[in-house]
């Protein structure tokens, strides 16, 4: 994936807040720069899961108001409890 030209941003921080990043810094043997920017990466790494896990979720609910097809969820709860063990059971069936 090629890389593309960093850009400089501005962001106002409160000396607070300049301080905590600071310090963090220094005890990570890390500069402020690279502090802020993998909070910044982390953050929307999180989000766009986040996001992500939304957009499924409403287009399952969309699928279940369209076809009525589900699985309770505690069949699904205990199905999930075998997981890993000599008893596992196969995943439950959906219906309407």
């Amino acid at each position: 994936m090629p890389t593309t030209a960093a850009k400089t941003v501005s962001v106002k921080l409160d000396d607070e807040m300049r301080d905590r990043i600071k310090h963090l810094a220094e005890t990570r043997h890390r500069t402020t720069h690279w502090v802020m920017r993998e909070a910044i990466q982390q953050y929307v790494e999180r989000e766009e899961k986040r996001e992500a896990f939304r957009q499924a979720t409403l287009a399952a609910w969309e699928e279940y108001q369209e076809t009525g097809v589900s699985v309770a969820a505690d069949e699904v709860t205990a199905w999930l409890e075998t997981w890993g063990e000599s008893n596992e059971q196969a995943a439950p069936k959906c219906r309407k």
